[in-house]
């Protein structure tokens, strides 16, 4: 059984007049909680400062945050814990109300995990139609309004497919429904821009630091279809399903991932460096 805490109570009811409700007015991040410890708190953490900054939205003393996953997971030996931040109740109009008060919803569930599969054989990406529309002023927030990310999932029902790869409205490679894109280039790391539409994720964000620390350069770039067609391998990430390797999009097949020349020395930095993701409640 999961557990739901609002503002510091157990409880599963919010006002109709919430205004994450009426128009998505709010930011979101979901984690890892495992025996007590929150994995990548440290990203999570920065994530949900920027995206909450960019939206003017008050956030909780990050102490209070953490009590709290700790309060909603305590029964739970590994869960998966969504934080939604909305603005909370106000009155009818899209204006901000003068002194927003922020609500906090944390949900807490059982781990349940990924197909071993998705990691042994590689995830295949459904090329989806949508679009994802251009708005600088929310690239890179993970907000309330995920209705692109609706939409898009609803173009298959095929199991050969388990994402879909997204674009934006110029055609620029993105993300998938529910994770970043990594490709590999000759050694060489490149992820989208995101300085237009898409989320940056906090798995994103610990890559782009461990190859600084490594003395190496994450390249944020405009991809084309043709480009992610012909790198050396794709991957994904999120903070849910860590790293997988991508083996297909659409009729385009990879199979250099299996002999692990990048995608093995990624997943088992990941590993490795699972320490360096964990903070103490």
């Amino acid at each position: 059984m999961g557990m739901t805490r609002i503002n510091g109570q157990q409880q599963h009811l919010i006002e109709t007049t919430d205004r994450g409700l009426a128009y998505g007015d709010g930011v979101f991040r979901t984690l890892q909680v495992q025996q007590g410890v929150l994995l990548l708190w440290q990203w999570q953490w920065q994530r949900l400062c920027h995206d909450a900054q960019r939206l003017q939205l008050p956030l909780p003393e990050e102490a209070w945050l953490q009590q709290e996953i700790a309060l909603a997971s305590a029964d739970i030996e590994r869960a998966s814990v969504k934080i939604i931040l909305t603005r909370g109740s106000g009155p009818r109009g899209y204006a901000i109300p003068n002194t927003p008060h922020t609500q906090c919803i944390l949900q807490a569930n059982p781990w349940a995990g990924y197909p071993a599969g998705w990691y042994q054989h590689g995830v295949a990406l459904y090329p989806c139609q949508l679009q994802l529309a251009r708005q600088p002023r929310l690239a890179g927030i993970k907000h309330l309004n995920r209705l692109e990310q609706v939409l898009a999932r609803s173009e298959w029902h095929d199991p050969q497919w388990q994402d879909g790869l997204l674009c934006d409205s110029e055609g620029w490679v993105i993300e998938t429904c529910m994770a970043n894109i990594w490709l590999c280039e000759g050694g060489q790391w490149v992820t989208p821009r995101l300085s237009h539409s898409g989320v940056a994720g906090a798995v994103r964000s610990w890559w782009i630091d461990q190859l600084a620390q490594a003395g190496q350069t994450a390249v944020e770039a405009d991809i084309s279809h043709e480009r992610l067609l012909a790198a050396d391998e794709v991957w994904l990430c999120n903070s849910l399903l860590g790293l997988a390797p991508v083996a297909a999009i659409g009729q385009q097949t990879w199979s250099s991932w299996l002999q692990g020349r990048y995608w093995q020395q990624v997943y088992e930095h990941f590993l490795v460096s699972s320490s360096t993701m964990l903070s103490p409640r």
